[in-house]
């Protein structure tokens, strides 16, 4: 399988070492170009994260290119240049679209946020447009390395 068309991800601010390592493992299942792993988001180039992630990402850190960088908004700024679209999936502000209705123009960024508290507003303000998946439950999340394997199916369908 190859990679898929200009799809990045931006984790940002994902404190679980075993998440980031899920999102490796999906990113590395679904083509995902590039990983931008920000804020305080672990990284498999500290020994120490590598030896915790290695549980769940199963060696998928060493296919999918990865790059580090505290600030996502430099990120985003570099990736907007490039005429990348930015996503953020978040279900708790703005006027988020249901995925199932969404139809992805590559190039474009996935933003993953925190565990908790989700993308921030300041981000959410720099995003093109936002995703939500809908849920029938009384909890109004999920966990952010399930809600990428959700969204990463979404954006890929019909490419992979």
């Amino acid at each position: 399988m190859s990679k898929t068309a200009d799809f990045f991800v931006i984790a940002h601010n994902i404190r679980s070492l075993y998440n980031v390592g899920s999102i490796f493992r999906t990113a590395d299942a679904f083509g995902v170009s590039k990983i931008y792993l920000t804020g305080y988001t672990g990284t498999p180039g500290n020994i120490w994260h590598k030896r915790r992630m290695a549980k769940s990402a199963l060696g998928a850190e060493e296919f999918v290119p990865w790059e580090h960088s505290k600030m996502p908004q430099a990120v985003i700024r570099i990736l907007k240049r490039q005429k990348v679209k930015i996503i953020g999936l978040e279900n708790n502000v703005g006027k988020p679209v249901n995925i199932n209705k969404f139809r992805p123009k590559f190039p474009l960024a996935l933003i993953l946020g925190e565990e908790v508290g989700g993308i921030s507003k300041s981000l959410v303000k720099l995003c093109d447009q936002l995703l939500e998946i809908p849920m029938h439950g009384k909890k109004e999340s999920l966990n952010v390395a399930v809600a990428f394997g959700i969204a990463a199916y979404a954006i890929t369908r019909g490419q992979v």
